[in-house]
């Protein structure tokens, strides 16, 4: 099993499908968004790991020097086709690699419960790094103790899902040295699959971190 290889086939399989049904009304994401709107601010440096087909790319990019990373080829292109300004790299988020205290902010949006459980803690660690002193890290963790797995079906496609319980992911992030200001877990309904659990964080690099 190649986690990374059935996310990215996945997610290119999915295509255009994708975006129609992550483009629904969706609540949580809404509030979150309000959330990381009030801590960026302008002419911010701003990363987005699972930027996906760009839902956020636009709002989080106004006044604001954004960079979206995906893994899929497909989603990137009907990002860069909604978007021809902004910048959309591919790549391997747990990969990746980005200077010291380069960045403002690092926000991810439903994209760790695509990483496998080894690999997210040394990921959050590297966002750290990435991070100036004051910055954040903004996502939408796992908020199960979900061992690496495949589901075979998930709107069509075989896809790869981890993840760990908050009381887990947030202990991680105050043991790397982030400030947890925000720890939040919310439930939605998802169309086809049901209710889905996230845990929402931010964490703030402390200065002189």
């Amino acid at each position: 099993m190649d986690p990374k290889r059935i996310v990215q086939e996945g997610y290119d399989d999915l295509g255009g499908r994708f975006r129609d049904w992550n483009s629904g009304s969706e609540e949580a994401r809404s509030w979150f968004t309000d959330e990381i709107l009030q801590r960026l601010p302008a002419g911010a440096d701003v990363l987005e790991l699972g930027c996906g087909w760009g839902p956020a790319a636009e709002i989080l990019g106004d006044g604001r020097s954004y960079t979206g990373v995906d893994l899929s080829f497909e989603q990137l292109a009907i990002a860069r086709e909604r978007l021809p300004g902004a910048t959309f790299v591919h790549a391997d988020l747990t990969q990746l690699e980005l200077p010291a205290e380069s960045l403002d902010a690092v926000v991810a949006f439903y994209v760790f419960n695509h990483v496998p459980r080894a690999e997210q803690v040394p990921t959050f660690e590297r966002i750290f790094g990435w991070l100036r002193p004051g910055g954040r890290f903004m996502a939408s963790l796992g908020a199960g103790d979900t061992e690496d797995e495949v589901q075979e079906d998930w709107l069509g496609v075989p896809m790869f899902f981890a993840g760990f319980e908050p009381d887990v992911n947030e202990r991680s992030l105050l043991d790397i040295g982030f400030e947890v200001e925000l720890s939040e877990t919310r439930s939605q309904l998802e169309e086809g699959e049901g209710e889905a659990t996230f845990h929402w964080v931010i964490a703030r690099k402390l200065t002189g971190a």
